[in-house]
């Protein structure tokens, strides 16, 4: 029994691997673009010169920040003048030029010895193991203090934050350990942990709050260090719309895993709860960080950056990505609202009760499949070597980037609209939806080399073409609520008791994850019979109704016992 139990599973496996292989490549995807324009580095004109890698972003008050990770200011001939691993600025101009910056903690840094003019520097003041925008704990200063030279610890922003308001955004950050002459070149990065963060816009500048010191442990997978979405509690509850649940994306080697928390509940680990696919449900367990079975992984695949967002064009969320292969490619799944997971029948075909989805139904991320990977873009390296970070930046051409569930109680639905970004490039008018044009951006390596490469943050504004239609019907778009409440994020700055990890015996970080077959989400984790209905579903509709068929009988001979 137990081997023809197996067998069935596997073919069950092989089934769904034929549908969606027959079934996605040669069928129905939004994904079309129709247009691509690159736009060139990022203009910084507060500093003389700068490098620096990441470039995330959040819409916050009516100002767009974006936040770096290490970040080196320069002097007209290359020389540095300051140094420190993570930086924060505004877009200046955010409607009229989505390339330049405004720049803050920016300082005179001498006199250029040719020309005898000003340089100037972010955060000339302080040093790489002392400051940044994110603070240092008191730990972590003692330690940088003592191993000067050796090794530090960085943080980095690593992602985009997840806004909880409009005025307010958090941000889990990897906190690093960053050998500078490693033995072992594969440890020069190593994790110790994840670190959260509120951030805030005002007249004059982002503001970031520490919410407590090491959150989530580096013998855990880093969750929230590739994306966060934020939305509604389960559908299994009485919905109380003064809560809300963050589904938290981190990458292993295998793949993306997935953790669940309240807002009320970020600062603590024990309160998390953890997608098992096997299940097909959240479990207080968490999943081994080294994890290579597949059928335990979320999402398989390779992920090295990326972002997860509702778009208003597509009307589904939306993941777009760079894998770890070093080509320079944007990848782009949606999440298909005709591959339920599960019978759920608060989650059939196209959406919640069949009537689409809101942005605060993150729980659909669990109840449909990603779609395989597509090619996006191919952006251009540079002489340094391959690209890297790369990320999207819905918040620009797009009055929809809030969630209804963020604008304060009692606004209404024709005032739940932020401002247009990016006019100088597409006009609201001429624009053809929100979403439908889409902000990239990535690292470029305009000299590569441990400490001496030289860093810049590149744009390209992608326009989507007109959906094609879907035989199996479009996704509908979901009615909004009258009305909804603020949210506030947990008061406790300090968060709970934590043990830090012992400077002297660092965690692994987590690498890349490895290549995996044309699966999804929705494939992993199901029962036998599951698996069977979605892959002959995909194989009627893909490979025609005589090979369905035909593997159908013969795992009737192998499994009759089982049904």
């Amino acid at each position: 029994m137990r081997t023809r139990a197996t067998n069935g599973h596997n073919l069950g496996n092989l089934l769904i691997l034929c549908g969606l292989l027959f079934g996605y490549t040669s069928g129905w995807t939004p994904i079309v673009v129709k247009n691509i324009i690159q736009l060139g580095p990022q203009i910084t004109p507060d500093v003389t010169q700068v490098s620096r890698d990441g470039g995330y972003s959040v819409l916050l008050n009516g100002q767009i920040i974006w936040l770096y990770d290490d970040t080196e200011c320069l002097d007209r001939d290359g020389k540095q003048l300051s140094f420190v691993s993570n930086t924060a600025a505004y877009a200046k101009d955010a409607n009229k030029n989505v390339s330049t910056l405004v720049d803050f903690g920016v300082k005179p840094a001498g006199k250029d010895k040719k020309t005898g003019r000003t340089n100037y520097a972010i955060l000339a003041d302080t040093t790489v193991a002392t400051g940044g925008w994110i603070g240092f704990s008191e730990d972590e200063l003692d330690f940088n203090d003592k191993r000067k030279g050796i090794e530090r610890v960085a943080i980095w922003p690593g992602t985009s934050p997840t806004p909880y308001s409009t005025s307010q955004a958090f941000l889990f950050a990897p906190l690093v350990y960053v050998d500078y002459q490693p033995q072992d070149p594969s440890k020069e990065y190593q994790a110790r942990g994840m670190t959260l963060i509120s951030i805030a816009a005002s007249s004059s500048g982002p503001s970031v709050d520490r919410q407590g010191d090491l959150i989530i442990s580096g013998l855990q997978v880093a969750y929230g260090g590739f994306s966060s979405v934020l939305g509604y509690t389960s559908t299994a509850k009485p919905q109380d719309l003064n809560a809300r649940d963050v589904y938290l994306f981190g990458m292993t080697e295998a793949g993306l895993q997935l953790a669940r928390a309240s807002v009320g509940h970020l600062t603590d680990f024990s309160h998390y709860s953890f997608w098992d696919p096997t299940q097909l449900e959240f479990d207080q367990k968490p999943p081994k960080l080294d994890e290579k079975d597949i059928q335990k992984i979320y999402l398989p695949g390779k992920f090295s950056s990326g972002s997860i967002f509702y778009s208003p064009y597509f009307n589904t969320f939306l993941m777009i990505y760079f894998n770890k292969y070093v080509d320079s490619t944007f990848r782009i799944r949606f999440l298909d609202l005709n591959t339920p997971v599960g019978d759920d029948p608060i989650w059939p075909k196209q959406g919640k009760r069949g009537k689409g989805i809101a942005p605060e139904d993150v729980e659909a991320l669990v109840k449909y499949a990603w779609s395989p990977e597509q090619e996006l873009y191919k952006s251009p390296p540079a002489k340094g070597g391959f690209n890297y970070a790369g990320m999207a930046h819905p918040e620009y051409f797009n009055r929809r980037y809030f969630a209804p569930s963020l604008y304060p109680k009692g606004t209404s639905a024709g005032e739940r609209r932020n401002l247009w970004y990016g006019s100088s490039l597409m006009s609201e008018k001429k624009a053809g939806g929100d979403g439908r044009h889409l902000l990239l951006s990535w690292t470029s390596q305009l000299r590569g080399g441990f400490g001496s490469g030289i860093y810049q943050v590149q744009l390209a504004k992608v326009e989507f073409d007109t959906i094609p239609d879907n035989p199996q019907g479009a996704f509908p778009s979901a009615t909004v609520p009258s009305s909804t409440p603020t949210l506030s994020l947990a008061p406790s700055v300090q968060g709970p008791s934590v043990t830090p990890a012992a400077p002297s015996s660092p965690h692994p970080l987590p690498s890349r994850p490895a290549s995996t077959a044309l699966t999804s989400a929705g494939s992993a984790g199901r029962t036998t019979q599951q698996r069977w209905k979605l892959g002959l579903s995909a194989l009627f509709e893909g490979c025609g109704a005589l090979v369905g068929v035909f593997v159908l009988l013969i795992d009737w001979v192998l499994n009759y016992e089982v049904w």
